[in-house]
């Protein structure tokens, strides 16, 4: 059996990023990867897809995005050869092709299996990420058999759908840009509206998320939220597309490109779909909530004196849903041949042998340190920070993990 001071079990960023502050503390480790470096950026994205994150924003410790697009947006293999680079430049200690099948806790330490053999560690990693399993509602098992069922990480391209229209459910990151482009390729797309976080891609001349970023709305910490924490780390992933042009993509585009925009989901049985009538509500508070970010950007270059710097404030039009909208569609009268489940996703901890799950299955943790000896977390959605599951997260996160594992290391060694 094999022993590492440390296993990290993932090398995409997060991963990486907590080998690279573990080797500038000199902390033995070894980084298990399923597969290859950047996987799930490989292997789990549609075709189209590119990072919702401006290039300037692909920053990891000890390097970052250094080439002459820096308001562009990363495609997919874009994305895994900056991963591959940086796995390359920091001489990550990986171990590819290693699949975890189960970790469970020995004394001072963790037994790690894998198809490549068992290792021993006193410190454990998990760096795997929170998207590796799509979330499917239970109603989803009223679905006529006729009707294709896939989720986002099936889905490549609008080609490879079975003929007819197509129902979204969720219309938050994935779903709008799903939406788009498979009505943009001639299809009819019905898409089902819940909770959700409208923002637009540009606002006063520059990108919303140059903006969070100045104003400090991206490193807000967890341990200082006055909300809610569980719930702000439940909210629906910010409305964004990244695409060449830079373009704003919600549901007043959408609508006005041919999509039909209809509340969620409340019941599926007998090849008929039901809507909630909460759609409108639903809209206005993510127009709200929009404003009250606009707001606060306008307070701070207010405040900061730099208004001559930038184009004057402005609000966008609130969304249009309509007098009337749907709260009804039989399936097969519509013409649906598949239905995308864009519904969220969720870890796998399936071969975590370690008492630290809730009742839904969720890691408890405590910005990143797990409630078990020497066991933490990467790259989790507001773990530390707002962009904790951002690239640009995974430095400061891991920076503070390593940290307190290293004085954990040495308080033992005491």
């Amino acid at each position: 059996m094999k022993f590492a001071t440390a296993i990290i079990v993932g090398a995409g960023q997060s991963g990486l990023a907590m080998s690279w502050h573990l080797s500038t503390r000199s902390i033995d480790h070894v980084v298990l990867e399923r597969g290859e470096v950047a996987n799930s950026w490989l292997k789990e994205r549609w075709d189209s897809l590119r990072l919702l994150t401006p290039n300037w924003q692909s920053r990891l410790p000890g390097y970052a995005y250094s080439g002459d697009d820096p308001d562009g947006f990363m495609t997919m293999p874009e994305v895994v050869r900056f991963l591959h680079q940086y796995a390359s430049l920091s001489r990550a200690p990986i171990v590819t092709g290693a699949r975890v099948t189960r970790v469970r806790q020995q004394e001072a330490g963790y037994e790690v299996e894998t198809n490549l053999g068992a290792w021993r560690c006193r410190k454990l990693v998990i760096a795997t990420g929170a998207c590796n399993l799509a979330s499917i509602p239970q109603l989803a098992a009223g679905l006529p058999a006729r009707v294709a069922s896939l989720t986002p990480l099936q889905y490549r391209n609008p080609g490879l759908l079975p003929d007819g229209g197509v129902m979204i459910v969720g219309a938050s990151a994935s779903g709008i840009q799903l939406a788009r482009e498979i009505r943009a390729a001639g299809r009819r797309v019905v898409l089902c509206v819940g909770e959700h976080v409208r923002l637009p891609r540009t606002y006063r001349g520059r990108d919303i998320q140059w903006w969070m970023d100045v104003i400090g709305a991206m490193d807000v910490r967890y341990d200082t939220m006055e909300e809610d924490i569980e719930r702000a780390r439940r909210l629906p992933s910010l409305q964004l597309i990244g695409t060449p042009e830079r373009v704003t993509v919600d549901l007043n585009s959408l609508g006005k490109a041919g999509v039909e925009l209809v509340g969620r989901v409340v019941g599926l049985a007998d090849g008929k779909a039901q809507f909630s009538g909460s759609l409108a509500n639903l809209c206005a508070l993510a127009d709200l909530k929009m404003n009250r970010l606009l707001s606060s950007i306008d307070d701070w270059v207010n405040a900061s004196g730099l208004a001559q710097q930038f184009p004057a404030p402005h609000r966008f039009e609130p969304t249009d849903v309509g007098s009337q909208t749907r709260i009804g569609l039989d399936l097969n009268d519509a013409g649906i041949g598949s239905v995308i489940w864009a519904t969220g996703y969720r870890p796998d901890y399936s071969w975590l042998d370690v008492p630290v799950l809730d009742r839904k299955g969720r890691i408890r943790h405590d910005g990143g340190i797990v409630p078990a000896p020497g066991i933490y977390v990467m790259g989790l959605p507001f773990m530390r920070r707002r962009k904790s599951s951002f690239i640009d997260g995974a430095d400061d996160d891991a920076a503070d993990l390593a940290a307190h594992l290293g004085h954990n290391l040495n308080r033992a060694a005491a």
